[in-house]
C-alpha cells in the first residue's frame, strides 16, 4: 500500500509541475513616485531601464508605466524596445504600442500623472537581464508637448534583479523609472495524450500492486 501511494504522488507531482503558470507580473520596478522627477520619452529622447527575467522563459504581453503629462494631453503611442544592451545589441521587440491612461491626478508642479498600460506581442525571453527603451511617444492632439515617463528609483519595487539600472541618451546614467512588465512564464504542458498514458500507467500500477496484496 505505501508503494501504491508513493507512485501516485508521484504522478500527481509531476503532473502538476507541467501546468503553465498563470498570466501576471514579469517584472516590476515598484509603484509610481509622481512628485521627484520625470524624462522626456520624445522629442528625440530615449529612457532605458533594465529588467530581469527570472521564472523561466517567459512570453512579454503588456507593461505599464507612470507618465507625467500637461494638463488636457492624451498619450497615444510610445515606441518600446526590448535589447540585450542599453538600447542597443540583439533587439527582440521593436514597436510602437497603443497605450492609455488612467488613475490621473496632479502633482506638485503642475502636470498630470496617470497610469499608462499597453498591451503587444512580444518576445519570449530566457532567463537574464534585459533593457527596455522608450521612445518617440506621441500625443493625441499631436501638439508637441513633452512626454515624460516617472522617476522612482525603483523604491518599493520587489522583483529579482531590482531596482533597475537606467540612462537617459543625452546625460548617460539617471535613477530608474517605474514600470511593470506583464505576460506568461513557460513550462511544459504535456500533451492529451501523454496525461492520459500517464494516468493509465497509474491506474495499472495500482491494479498490479493490488492483486499482488492477495
Amino acid at each position: 500500500m505505501r508503494s501504491l501511494i508513493l507512485i501516485s504522488t508521484t504522478a500527481c507531482l509531476c503532473l502538476l509541475a507541467a501546468l503553465p503558470a498563470f498570466a501576471g507580473e514579469i517584472y516590476e520596478n515598484g509603484p509610481i513616485q509622481g512628485d521627484s522627477d520625470g524624462w522626456t520619452i520624445n522629442l528625440g529622447f530615449i529612457v532605458s531601464d533594465t529588467f530581469t527575467i527570472s521564472g523561466g522563459n517567459s512570453t512579454i504581453s503588456g507593461m505599464s508605466f507612470g507618465v507625467w503629462l500637461f494638463p488636457g494631453d492624451e498619450l497615444n503611442t510610445v515606441e518600446v524596445s526590448l535589447t540585450s544592451n542599453e538600447n542597443g545589441g540583439t533587439v527582440y521587440f521593436d514597436q510602437n504600442v497603443a497605450f492609455t491612461t488612467s488613475n490621473c491626478g496632479g502633482n506638485s508642479y503642475g502636470y498630470d500623472i496617470c497610469m499608462a498600460s499597453g498591451n503587444f506581442n512580444g518576445p519570449t525571453l530566457a532567463n537574464g537581464t534585459y533593457w527596455m527603451n522608450l521612445q518617440n511617444a506621441t500625443l493625441v492632439n499631436n501638439n508637441g508637448d513633452g512626454i515624460y515617463w516617472d522617476e522612482n528609483s525603483g523604491v518599493g519595487c520587489h522583483s529579482p534583479g531590482c531596482p533597475s539600472l537606467a540612462s537617459e541618451n543625452q546625460v548617460g546614467m539617471i535613477p530608474s523609472e517605474d514600470f511593470t512588465l506583464y505576460g506568461n512564464a513557460h513550462s511544459t504542458v504535456p500533451e492529451p495524450g501523454t496525461i492520459g498514458l500517464i494516468a493509465s500507467g497509474v491506474l495499472g500500477l495500482a491494479a498490479m500492486l493490488k492483486r499482488r496484496q492477495f
